[in-house]
């Protein structure tokens, strides 16, 4: 292997894809990036077994082509310290491999490709479909933070892409809240679906990037391949049944509250200041045109109340919801004005938008409440 690049766009791509080396690994090879050079273009590769990374990196020229697996850490260290300028990369020895700039040179150790274990992709009968890049960054970043950590059901773990003919919807739940994100930017000829840990998610949302339009996305009963540009990303995905989360969004809640929704946010943060940390629960009470919001901390004789008006419609009723939960629904919506429809304390609350935010703001939010005294 033998050939020349542009060290600001090796460090670029090779960065891209880093999200993928492991600390850490049992298997040592996965430590270090795949190189691929055919004709002008290196394709590098980056593995932590679970979630595979792939980028091609076009290069200034190529004298000899091959594959080799090359210390991750090392050569992007090297490669921050450089100025933009062409780097000679070649392999001298059987090995080490010799970067030479304009000053200077470094050697660094190499290993075989035959080492780095085989990525495997999709099956030839594999759904495919396309989805608009920023939509999915967006209903990754609006569902993702209320996917679970259950051990005993894995399958709540992640973000549930359920698509349709004419909309797709993202769900992630922790049994206590359930948010559902829904775009008709993507569709798919039949209904299908899929679950993708929020681990992966968090990197696929890492990875799109403003200039790129449209993600296409291609997968099977365990396997799912995202390309992005000319970054591809491949995981696993969670097996097993999601719940059918449409059944529990209620649809008779009757007592409505319109409400500023940055107004409800920073009222809820100022009175958890003074709620029991271990529980985070909080009051509201509601009363046509107004609510008040209490926490209270008896161990440390602490307590919080604050008094908003609101648009409230419906019979007078408290009930309990636990602080955080409330406040990271709310934070991660962007609609000025929010609704949340109730039923009575006991059974959950949805929150949505308002109909004058509904087409920017296409989420849906729904919170158990907890017993209040």
């Amino acid at each position: 292997m033998k050939f020349i690049v542009s060290s600001t766009e090796l460090l670029k791509g090779l960065m891209e894809i880093s999200k993928a080396i492991p600390a850490k690994s049992a298997l040592p090879i996965l430590e270090n990036f795949l190189f691929d050079l055919t004709g002008n273009i290196l394709v590098v590769t980056a593995s932590d077994s679970e979630i595979t990374l792939r980028t091609e990196i076009e290069v200034d020229s190529t004298e000899a082509e091959g594959r080799i697996a090359v210390p991750a850490r090392h050569i992007i260290e090297l490669l921050k310290e450089l100025p933009d300028q062409p780097v000679r990369i070649e392999v001298t020895s059987d090995s080490s491999i010799e970067c030479r700039w304009s000053s200077g040179n470094s050697v660094l150790p190499f290993f075989p490709a035959e080492d780095y274990p085989e990525i495997k992709g999709t099956s030839e009968d594999a759904e495919k479909l396309s989805f608009k890049a920023d939509k999915l960054a967006e209903g990754i970043g609006k569902t993702i933070y209320a996917a679970a950590d259950d051990q005993i059901r894995p399958f709540m773990n992640g973000i549930f892409f359920d698509f349709d003919k004419d909309s797709t919807t993202l769900v992630a739940s922790d049994s206590h809240k359930l948010i559902c994100y829904t775009t008709p930017d993507a569709k798919a000829p039949e209904k299908c679906s899929f679950i993708l840990h929020k681990k992966p998610a968090a990197v696929l949302k890492s990875v799109i990037t403003k200039d790129v339009e449209n993600v296409e996305i291609a997968f099977d009963s365990s396997t799912v391949v995202f390309t992005i540009g000319k970054t591809t990303m491949v995981c696993r995905l969670i097996v097993g049944k999601y719940p059918k989360y449409r059944d529990v969004i209620p649809q008779n809640n009757s007592s409505i509250l319109k409400i500023d929704r940055a107004l409800l946010l920073n009222t809820v943060r100022r009175v958890s200041v003074c709620c029991n940390k271990g529980t985070n629960h909080i009051k509201i009470s509601l009363k046509p045109g107004s609510i008040e919001i209490t926490a209270q901390d008896l161990g440390f004789s602490i307590a919080a109340y604050e008094k908003i008006e609101c648009d409230y419609n419906g019979d007078e009723m408290a009930i309990g919801f636990k602080s955080n939960f409330l406040s990271e629904i709310l934070a991660n919506m962007s609609c000025e004005t929010v609704v949340m429809k109730f039923a009575d304390p006991r059974r959950a609350a949805l929150i949505v938008p308002s109909e004058e935010d509904a087409q920017s703001d296409n989420v849906c939010g729904i919170l158990m409440p907890i017993l209040v005294q």
